[in-house]
């Protein structure tokens, strides 16, 4: 049977709390919940506490399932193998990653486009470097695809899916999804666990 483990769960609990609280707080008048997102920070809208909180804020319901769906079933096999503190600096660290190359993104756009950055929430960057953690240290076992609904080896799955959020990232499509934050958490996660194979490292 599968059981989720304990830091999987309470950042489930903490996501799904953080959703349905600030609409709550939102729809009360107390809390603008779009000011828990995280903001350029040349904006007047920023506020150092959104580098933290946006990665727990979700822009819908399908925007929260898919996400926690995909931390349900890739974060325990990794949080069993590394232990409980370990796979949450993990998680963490993909999150900021995530959040690097994003800014990074948006300073060029900015700079030198005249692209406006939008807020950026949800915890798609950490999932990113759920996936890449997960495709390095199991490799060989099979995920199944829901569209179209076939198994494939997870890191096939890993790249093709990185090579698809690098190819839309340049494309310029918008899609209201910031692809480069996913690549930011897949590529912090990956150095990361480059650093620890190289240093073994111990938490």
């Amino acid at each position: 049977m599968y059981r989720v483990s304990e830091v999987v769960k309470h950042l489930l609990i903490i996501n799904v709390l953080m959703y349905v609280g600030s609409h709550m707080l939102n729809d009360a008048g107390w809390v603008d919940r779009i000011m828990l997102a995280m903001h350029y920070p040349s904006s007047p809208y920023f506020q150092p506490f959104q580098i933290v909180t946006h990665m727990f804020m979700h822009g819908g319901l399908a925007h929260l399932f898919f996400n926690m769906f995909g931390v349900f079933m890739f974060g325990p096999p990794l949080e069993n193998l590394w232990g409980p503190k370990k796979f949450l600096f993990y998680y963490l660290a993909t999150g900021f990653g995530a959040l690097i190359l994003h800014l990074i993104v948006n300073y060029i756009e900015l700079n030198f486009f005249g692209v406006i950055p939008v807020p950026m929430l949800g915890a798609s960057g950490a999932l990113f470097g759920l996936l890449v953690g997960y495709g390095m240290n199991y490799p060989e076992n099979r995920i199944m695809l829901l569209i179209p609904p076939i198994p494939i080896k997870a890191k096939y799955f890993v790249m093709i899916y990185a090579g698809l959020e690098l190819f839309l990232g340049f494309s310029g499509a918008n899609t209201g999804i910031a692809h480069f934050a996913h690549l930011g958490g897949a590529l912090a996660g990956l150095l990361l666990i480059l650093y620890w194979r190289n240093n073994r490292s111990r938490f």
